[in-house]
């Protein structure tokens, strides 16, 4: 009985020391003991393309001197690498220090989402199919209504509507997603609707709300995964869902230049990324093995690496999160919607001047 109970223990020890793999998940570098940590050299067997990077730099270099003055050491140093074939070991070579990011459990697995900007068919007035309010900011800041009260129309008759959709959900993808573009049928007019501040209540994710009532299972769990259940629910079941979250994003109309990021840097599709900017700063470049997802938003088994820029920020990410940009349009929203994998991540720094010299 007793070397039963040895047995049971023993397998209920390694049953807890099993680590998912199934989101990219690697577990090759030990433990680190914080978020960004220094180390001699990025170890890295993936594919690598760099392909994407230098189109990101040139509209960095065009549209913000001073993010080019506070890296201009990272970017030339990083533009001699690549000129010279971008070997990864050689980085030290050129200047550079690697920061690898400890990930959210603390073995390097930095959680990847995608974010993309959506386009809407919206109207300027209402009619029995264009019914969905887009509102701009109210002047309020701790009393804004929560998005139940805006449903039931707190709003109205305010001037704040910026036009109608027919479609409650796609209003409520582009809050997510913090902007997007709108095509008015009724003037053929291309806007771009840019973030223009929330009403402050708690957000609360529709997704984790249908995992929670076993709408949906958690590995199934994507923007399509909530797609397909609205397409599939009344009006009123949907407005239900979506009253789960009580915070309510608003917007500000603005030409249809490309879409920009926090940093006010247009976006490169696949080589800029969202990011916590007490911990990476706007406009710094990363090396990352990017997790590779097929047609069904499940992981291939590979990553690529890649170089990417922080450029954006948002209010779920946070510390050892990135969330990478996809680009414009539907194809772009359902490859970002499948987003919620794995990948190793290290920040490029600027070598210290005497630590170059040794280093040559």
């Amino acid at each position: 009985m007793k070397k039963a109970l040895v047995v049971m223990a023993c397998v209920a020890t390694l049953a807890g020391c099993v680590r998912p793999t199934d989101r990219g998940q690697q577990y090759i570098d030990g433990r680190f003991e914080s978020i960004l940590t220094p180390v001699p050299q990025v170890a890295s067997e993936s594919p690598r393309d760099f392909s994407l990077f230098n189109d990101q730099l040139a509209a960095v270099t065009a549209n913000s001197p001073s993010l080019v003055a506070e890296h201009q050491a990272v970017y030339q140093r990083l533009q001699a690498w690549l000129d010279a074939g971008g070997k990864i070991e050689a980085l030290a070579d050129y200047g550079l220090e690697v920061n690898q990011m400890a990930g959210g459990d603390d073995f390097g697995n930095v959680m990847f989402t995608g974010y993309f900007s959506p386009v809407i068919e919206m109207r300027h007035q209402p009619d029995a199919l264009f019914r969905y309010p887009v509102y701009a900011k109210p002047p309020c800041d701790d009393d804004c209504p929560d998005r139940q009260a805006i449903y039931d129309g707190a709003l109205e008759g305010l001037g704040l509507a910026l036009g109608y959709s027919a479609s409650r959900i796609d209003n409520f993808i582009m809050e997510v997603q913090g902007s997007g573009f709108v095509h008015f049928g009724d003037n053929d007019q291309l806007e771009y609707f840019a973030y223009g501040g929330k009403n402050g209540h708690p957000y609360v994710s529709i997704g984790k709300v249908l995992i929670e009532n076993g709408e949906v299972a958690r590995e199934d769990m994507s923007l399509r995964a909530i797609q397909d259940w609205v397409a599939a629910h009344d009006e009123e079941e949907v407005r239900t869902l979506l009253e789960h979250n009580p915070s309510y994003v608003f917007f500000t109309p603005k030409a249809a230049d490309p879409v920009s990021g926090t940093a006010g840097i247009p976006l490169k599709a696949g080589a800029s990324v969202a990011a916590d900017r007490r911990y990476l700063p706007m406009g710094s470049v990363l090396l990352a093995e990017v997790p590779q997802l097929d047609d069904q938003g499940k992981w291939t088994g590979e990553h690529v690496l890649k170089l990417l820029m922080a450029l954006d920020t948002g209010g779920a990410v946070k510390e050892n999160h990135l969330d990478l940009y996809h680009g414009m349009g539907r194809e772009a929203g359902e490859q970002a919607g499948h987003y919620k994998h794995f990948g190793r991540v290290w920040k490029l720094d600027a070598l210290a001047p005497q630590r170059v010299s040794q280093s040559e």
